[in-house]
């Protein structure tokens, strides 16, 4: 069990909690969690695995008081969400029909988009599919990832770094959400959010497997509280990880489903924000091919890249106040 030292971190969270809605929509043949907050532009923000709309709470309660409405789903697969039971229901076809549902469900055109780790691979088939639907889009983690016409997304990882990485690990279904019915949903969750360690995940066999950080410190970061871990274990232990662990079992299958976008460009003006401690950032050749133009080459409109020193992956969270003034400025000029 970690031991929080920050006392007023709770009090922080509950105060950005007032005001915030919550409701069910009918979406794409599943019923949608939705959170919201505000009046104005719409802002649609994107969590990732293995997290939920809560890890936007910042950014909701920020960007409500500057004038925007605020909008976070739990995606499909997570929280108060539905679960689909196939794995073949969690295609990115799937994902973003969800979202275009749910923009028609509010009558809304058009929306500024804001994404991290799956939320922002998610955001880019957004931008690819329906660009007319995305006024900006902030992608927080993981860059626009170029579709290599000859080798599948996982087998190309594999080949890489093996079967012991983590998304070769996840492939399997029923094995890793075995691995982390042993390690228990606390332990899973703390050690995925608090982990430090960068470069590619190698969860080896043998062990649970579950986590990404084998050295967790035995107290919270300030950014997290025991509040914080509760809610998100309580919405896991109803739901489990099979949703989330859905969305890497379909990464080979979105490969070939989305061949008729080889060659896109993602026209819509980007906003890129990392943490230099960022996993993905560290691995697969991702920083190279963020800095040396072939991200530029694939966004054209990608305005400007961050690096934010010393800061892990799950930025929104770790640093929520700048990451909800990088994002208010830059939608601020649209």
């Amino acid at each position: 069990m970690f031991i929080n030292q920050v006392s007023d971190i709770e009090f922080d969270t509950e105060r950005q909690m007032e005001g915030i809605e919550h409701r069910s929509v009918e979406v794409n043949g599943i019923k949608m969690h939705v959170a919201e907050k505000g009046e104005g532009p719409v802002v649609l923000f994107l969590h990732g695995f293995p997290e939920l709309w809560y890890s936007w709470r910042h950014q909701i309660a920020s960007l409500s008081a500057r004038g925007y409405r605020a909008v976070a789903p739990d995606l499909r697969g997570y929280g108060d969400t539905e679960v689909p039971s196939s794995i073949s229901a969690y295609t990115v076809f799937h994902i973003v029909g969800d979202l275009i549902a749910l923009l028609d469900s509010m009558g809304v055109e058009e929306v500024f988009l804001v994404g991290h780790d799956w939320g922002a691979i998610i955001g880019w088939y957004l931008c690819m599919f329906r660009p007319e639907r995305v006024k900006a889009y902030v992608c927080l983690s993981v860059p626009f990832l170029r579709r290599n016409p000859k080798v599948k997304t996982v087998d190309g990882m594999r080949a890489l770094y093996g079967d012991d990485y983590y998304i070769c690990r996840f492939q399997e279904a029923g094995k890793m959400e075995g691995d982390m019915a042993k390690a228990g949903v606390r332990f899973v969750l703390e050690n995925i959010l608090t982990t430090r360690k960068i470069g590619p995940p190698i969860l080896p066999k043998g062990e649970y497997g579950a986590g990404f950080n084998t050295d967790t410190s035995n107290t919270l970061p300030s950014w997290l509280s025991e509040k914080d871990i509760d809610y998100y274990v309580s919405k896991f232990e109803k739901t489990g990880f099979s949703g989330g662990l859905n969305y890497y079992r379909n990464l080979n299958l979105n490969w070939e489903l989305t061949a008729p976008w080889s060659e896109i460009r993602i026209k819509v003006p980007v906003m890129f924000i990392t943490g230099e401690l960022d996993l993905v950032y560290t691995s697969l050749g991702l920083k190279d091919y963020i800095h040396g133009g072939r991200f530029k080459e694939d966004v054209p409109n990608l305005e400007q890249v961050i690096v934010q020193e010393g800061v892990g992956h799950f930025n929104n969270q770790e640093t929520p106040d700048e990451v909800s003034t990088y994002i208010y400025n830059f939608i601020n000029k649209f």
